[in-house]
């Protein structure tokens, strides 16, 4: 399950270079890292995130380079973090994606594990997770990340149809991802996702079938499944412009995620986000849930976005330049922003209401109260113990509920 930060919502952030401001204090959620690891082996198609291949960094950067600036990186933000003036919270979630984690293989992974537990606690019980494409896995790779404390795996199977996969320009087979998630469930790794993503030009009602059927023979107990996104500057964007492909159509989508919510559900795994469901609440991602919530998290690596008390900040993107950076032993920042309380208020509202725990409608001013009893009588949202809740129609059309929530 692909974990982003929220991107900045404001247009009054400091310049590229700028350094982070004194940061104000913890916000007094839930506290989390998240470790960037921009290398891939080959570039998919509709992937928009900030990741390189190989022959595109050349002799620029690579995974040893990485690895010393990340360790540079944390202990230049647990001296700011130490400045602040409550102590620094346990770690209590961290989430290693990309790119592709899994290329820094076991040993790898386990050391960026070592340097965030050099340089911060780690809360009793921390949920540990990193991102892994099935085609660099193996038992092996599994038992590392167990020994090492990795105790959840996303996996990216996406499909199970080989035309599907070649269309997004995925490398592993078909049926790796789900070989790959018994072995991590053989491994002990307590907690399991396979990632979909279905509306591809292409893909057929049996194509979904047949990955769904898939995703349940192998047992996880945590699936996320995403609409295609057509993303500007991507190769499938040129594609489907010079009408190669079509654009994804919004009925099949909305048909296609009712199919999937259907077929989980009888399988036992309820959503608890419009785009995840889980077998029981311990299954839950909660390093998402801090997201989605309003914790705060440190965001390290080039491109990483962090957020600690309102203050965001994300890094330079290249991994050479995110170096260099951090060699001057200032925070790796591009840029900055300080979240005023109505950029606060919107990011509450369009984050908390896709979540099955609803919207508290205490946390809406009067206008935002009154357009809720319209999404209610609308079918779109159901007022549960004063919270707003989505129905399952209302799940279609969450940026809808949104933009109206907002006015």
């Amino acid at each position: 399950m692909t974990s982003t930060a929220p991107e900045q919502t404001s247009g009054a952030a400091a310049a590229p270079g700028a350094d982070v401001p004194v940061l104000r204090d913890f916000g007094g959620g839930p506290f989390g890292i998240y470790i960037h690891v921009p290398f891939c082996a080959t570039r998919c198609g509709y992937c928009d995130f900030n990741t390189y291949t190989a022959g595109e960094l050349g002799s620029s950067s690579s995974p040893q380079s990485w690895f010393e600036a990340l360790r540079g990186e944390l202990a230049t933000a647990a001296r700011e973090f130490d400045g602040l003036p409550s102590a620094t919270p346990a770690v209590e979630t961290i989430f290693v994606g990309g790119g592709t984690p899994s290329l820094l293989g076991g040993d790898g992974l386990a050391g960026v594990l070592d340097a965030i537990r050099d340089n911060f606690t780690l809360a009793p019980g921390a949920e540990v997770t990193t991102e892994s494409n099935p085609e660099s896995t193996s038992p092996e790779f599994f038992d590392r990340l167990r020994t090492a404390g990795y105790n959840r795996v996303s996996l990216g199977m996406q499909s199970a149809a080989q035309h599907v996969l070649k269309i997004l320009d995925r490398t592993h087979t078909p049926g790796r991802a789900v070989a790959a998630a018994r072995e991590a469930r053989a491994a002990g790794i307590e907690h399991v996702n396979l990632d979909l993503i279905y509306g591809t030009p292409g893909e057929t009602d049996g194509d979904l079938d047949a990955s769904l059927d898939a995703v349940l023979s192998a047992g996880v107990d945590h699936v996320s499944a995403y609409s295609l996104i057509v993303e500007d500057g991507t190769a499938l964007a040129r594609r489907v412009r010079r009408g190669e492909l079509p654009a994804p159509d919004d009925d099949v989508l909305a048909a296609r995620y009712e199919r999937i919510d259907t077929r989980l559900a009888a399988a036992g795994l309820e959503w608890y986000e419009v785009s995840n469901w889980a077998a029981s609440d311990a299954a839950r991602c909660s390093h998402n849930l801090g997201y989605w919530d309003g914790g705060d998290w440190l965001g390290a690596g080039p491109g990483a976005h962090s957020h600690v008390g309102g203050v965001r900040w994300w890094n330079v993107k290249h991994p050479a330049r995110y170096a260099d950076r951090v060699t001057t032993g200032a925070l790796p920042a591009a840029g900055w922003e300080s979240l005023t309380a109505d950029e606060r208020y919107t990011e509450r509202v369009m984050l908390t209401v896709r979540l099955r725990t609803g919207l508290p409608l205490a946390d809406l001013d009067a206008d935002g109260r009154a357009a809720a009893e319209g999404v209610i009588a609308d079918g779109l949202a159901e007022r549960v113990n004063d919270h707003l809740i989505l129905t399952d129609r209302g799940r279609l059309l969450a940026d809808g509920v949104v933009r109206t929530l907002l006015g």
